[in-house]
């Protein structure tokens, strides 16, 4: 690896620092009867509203049409999620200080492996939130209808329009890996000195 994509690899591991300091999702959701809308963070190792009561609120209304309640503590992958993304931070950064061709492709193949196993995770999460409803117990129930969020973009289910994108901690993991690409790139273009 030459100097410039070692440095690029060190920042882009070091970009993985902004997935404890800020939200990795961010799913909104805009009712009549909530105009000012419901949102809540999906963070490295929690869950939390928007605002102080939006989880609260949001269980409430899941509650009515059937929905499980979103219950932080239960998602296993917030758990583990923190040391995961310090393993990529230290591999990172040991790769860039080390600079061989081979454990960077291995280490952007590992991180490129993760994100794509995370993402197929938080789909199967909503569609199983969506769509495993209590029909005994809910208060709404239409049939046939499902209350899947999208993964990227807005839906409308009713009367609520949902949004789901990522939010700057989930940005700055896309540049991470958009940073380790390009340093493969740089160092694979890099031939060597004869």
């Amino acid at each position: 690896m030459n100097k410039k994509s070692r440095w690029i690899l060190a920042v882009g591991a070091l970009l993985l620092i902004g997935t404890y300091l800020f939200p990795l999702w961010s799913i909104t959701v805009e009712a009549p009867q909530y105009p000012e809308g419901l949102g809540i963070y999906i963070r490295i190792n929690t869950v939390d509203g928007h605002a102080k009561n939006d989880l609260k609120n949001l269980n409430i209304v899941n509650h009515y049409i059937g929905m499980q309640e979103i219950v932080p503590e239960s998602i296993p992958e917030l758990k583990y999620m923190p040391a995961i993304v310090g393993l990529l931070i230290g591999s990172g950064l040991l790769v860039a200080w080390k600079g061989g061709k081979k454990t960077l492709y291995i280490w952007l193949g590992f991180f490129s492996l993760l994100a794509l196993i995370g993402l197929v995770d938080f789909y199967l999460w909503n569609y199983d939130f969506g769509h495993n409803l209590d029909t005994e117990h809910a208060a709404i129930q239409i049939e046939g209808m499902t209350y899947q969020p999208p993964l990227f973009g807005t839906k409308t289910m009713l009367n609520f329009v949902t949004t789901s994108l990522p939010s700057w901690g989930g940005m700055a993991a896309f540049a991470s890996i958009f940073m380790g690409f390009l340093a493969a790139f740089l160092s694979w273009k890099d031939k060597p000195s004869q």
